[in-house]
C-alpha cells in the first residue's frame, strides 16, 4: 500500500546574520544552509497494516507525511501510495488517502458537522443518496447524531475531533493519515478515538499511518512501529518486540515526608533528588516495582508516581544504541 525506497528531503534555509552592515549583507545578497530532512529513508506498508511513526520533534516525521500525501516533493528517491506517485498523481491519491492533523482543522466551525460532511462529499464527487447513506452511517459508528446539526464551534474538542475524523473518511479512503489526532484530548476522549479508529481498520481494512508523542496511545493502537531520528530510520519493528527490548525501562518518583537513608536507592539511576524528592529509573523487567518499595519504609513516603520513560528519552537510548552498532 506505501512504498518509500531510499527518499530524501532537503531545504534551503536562510542563515540569520546580525548587526547593522551584516543585515545589509544579508538583505541583498543572503546567504543558505541546507537542511537535510529526510535522509535516505526506506520501508513498506503492507494493506491493513496499524503503524506508528513516531520520534522526537524535528524527527523529519510531518514531513514525511507531506511528501506520502503529494504536499511535498522528495529531493530523491521514489514513493508509491496504492501504486501512484503522490506528486504526479494527487488526484487519484486524493480519492484514496484521508488525512487528519490534530493541530490543524479542516472543517469550517461556523457550520453544522452534517453541513461539513455533505460539502465535503460534494468535492469527491459523491452523488447525494450515497452521501446520505455513508453519513448516517459514519454518524452512528461514531455517536455524532445528536450533534448533527449543532455548529462545530459549539462542540467539545472530543466531538470535533470525531468530526476531524469522519471528514477524513467520508470517501472511505484505503488509506488514512493520523498526525496527531488524540492532541490535547481527555482520557475517555482519546480512548473513544482510538477505539474508533480500530473499529475502521478492523471493518474496512484501512490502513493506518499515526504519529504521536503519547507512547500509551501508540501501544494502544498499532501493531507496528517506525522510529526516526534526524532524519532516518533507527528502527522498524513490531511493537511487541520493541517494548520487550526498548521499554523496559519506569521512572519512579518518590516524595518523602522525612529524611531516609539514601544508601537504599544506591543501586538505582537518578535522574534527580532533593528536598525528600526522589527520581530514579529502574529496569522493569529486572526489578520488580512493589520489591523497590518495600525497600523503603512506607511510612516516610507521602507520595509516589510511577510511569514510562519519556519518548524522547527512549528515542535517545534507541539512537545510541544503533549508532554505536554502526561504529562497530
Amino acid at each position: 500500500m506505501i512504498n518509500v525506497k531510499n527518499v530524501g528531503k532537503d531545504f534551503l534555509v536562510k542563515k540569520k546574520e546580525e548587526g547593522f552592515r551584516k543585515s545589509l549583507k544579508y538583505i541583498f545578497k543572503p546567504q543558505y544552509l541546507e537542511i537535510n530532512a529526510v535522509k535516505g529513508v526506506s520501508f513498506f506498508i503492507e494493506e491493513g497494516e496499524r503503524v506508528a511513526f513516531i520520534g522526537p520533534n524535528g524527527a523529519g516525521k510531518s514531513t514525511m507525511i507531506k511528501m506520502l500525501t503529494g504536499i511535498l516533493t522528495p529531493t530523491s528517491g521514489k514513493i508509491l501510495v496504492n501504486g501512484w506517485n503522490p506528486q504526479k498523481d494527487r488526484r487519484k491519491i486524493a480519492k484514496c488517502i484521508g488525512t487528519v492533523f490534530g493541530q490543524k482543522e479542516q472543517l469550517w466551525m461556523n457550520l453544522t458537522p452534517y453541513d461539513n460532511f455533505i460539502y465535503l462529499s460534494l468535492v469527491y464527487s459523491i452523488n447525494r443518496d450515497r452521501a446520505e447513506k455513508r453519513i448516517m452511517e459514519l454518524s452512528k459508528i461514531f455517536a455524532l447524531k445528536e450533534i448533527m446539526d449543532v455548529p462545530l464551534k459549539k462542540l467539545s474538542l472530543g466531538q470535533r475531533m470525531k468530526c476531524e475524523i469522519v471528514a477524513g473518511i467520508i470517501h472511505n479512503p484505503q488509506i488514512l493519515f493520523l498526525d496527531e489526532p488524540t492532541i490535547g484530548l481527555d482520557i475517555v476522549a482519546k480512548k473513544d478515538i482510538l477505539d474508533l479508529i480500530k473499529r475502521m481498520n478492523r471493518e474496512y481494512n484501512t490502513t493506518i499511518f499515526f504519529t504521536s508523542h503519547d507512547i500509551l496511545d501508540v501501544e494502544k493502537l498499532c501493531e507496528r512501529v517506525i522510529i526516526v531520528n534526524e532524519g532516518q530510520i533507527v528502527v522498524d519493528d513490531s511493537i511487541k518486540k520493541i517494548k520487550k527490548t526498548f521499554f523496559r525501562k519506569k521512572i519512579i518518583e518518590v516524595l518523602f515526608s522525612e529524611e531516609f537513608d539514601e544508601n537504599i536507592l544506591s543501586e538505582y539511576d537518578f535522574v534527580k533528588h532533593g528536598k525528600g524528592q526522589y527520581v530514579f529509573t529502574v529496569d522493569s523487567q529486572g526489578f520488580e516495582i512493589e520489591a523497590i518499595i518495600k525497600k523503603m519504609d512506607i511510612s516516610k513516603i507521602r507520595d509516589i508516581n510511577i510511569q514510562d520513560t519519556p519518548l524522547e528519552l527512549i528515542i535517545g537510548d534507541i539512537y545510541n544504541i544503533t549508532k554505536g552498532a554502526d561504529r562497530c
